[in-house]
């Protein structure tokens, strides 16, 4: 099977991430189906799109957007499936919706920074504001010269939150790369204990 122009996809594990092993017994952290926190964005590739030239390949691992496997509510409180679940454990998913494949290589223009630890003690906030270290790039960053490990800055509101191999990242497109800083220094990277990271 193949769609003309959308990647046909299936969650890694299951659709959802709600459960966390303690002591040798799984808890159910979330009930609520809704809660996009809770839903996963692991999948592998089945087939590609027909009418689109892309490196992804089949048996390729993919982090997607959270509505792919969402289920919700209608209005009259029904639980249904998201538009994209075509049958079993298969979905349709658009290319903007693939963000990273194979390996963490960035999909289109999308990239990824790692947030670091708020360095001003006048501050609450754990994390410093609209910074962080690039950790996936793309094309159009190397174009110009801004690679991963370096600090880059970001426009407000414009990171979506993963949590990729156990580390907090966001995920935003080029242009809202704003700044490039240089190399890494002395920062510290800021990955909360909930990422299960070290």
């Amino acid at each position: 099977m193949n769609s003309v122009y959308d990647f046909i996809i299936k969650p890694t594990n299951s659709r959802y991430n709600n459960t966390k092993k303690i002591g040798g017994i799984d808890f159910v952290t979330n009930t609520k189906i809704e809660s996009y926190k809770s839903v996963s964005n692991e999948a592998e590739v089945i087939a590609t799109p027909l009418a689109i030239k892309t490196d992804i390949k089949v048996g390729d691992k993919v982090i997607v957007h959270h509505n792919v496997f969402r289920r919700f509510y209608d209005i009259r409180g029904n639980e249904k499936n998201s538009r994209s679940h075509i049958a079993d454990d298969m979905y349709a998913c658009s290319p903007e919706q693939i963000y990273l494949y194979a390996d963490n290589k960035s999909n289109l223009d999308y990239c990824f920074v790692q947030p670091l630890v708020n360095t001003d003690k006048w501050s609450t906030k754990k994390e410093k504001a609209l910074t962080g270290i690039l950790k996936f790039g793309n094309k159009i960053l190397d174009e110009n010269n801004v690679h991963p490990g370096m600090v880059v800055g970001f426009t407000p509101e414009s990171e979506f939150e993963f949590v990729v191999d156990g580390e907090l990242l966001y995920c935003m497109k080029s242009k809202n790369i704003v700044f490039s800083y240089g190399d890494e220094g002395n920062e510290t990277k800021y990955n909360p204990s909930w990422t299960n990271g070290s």
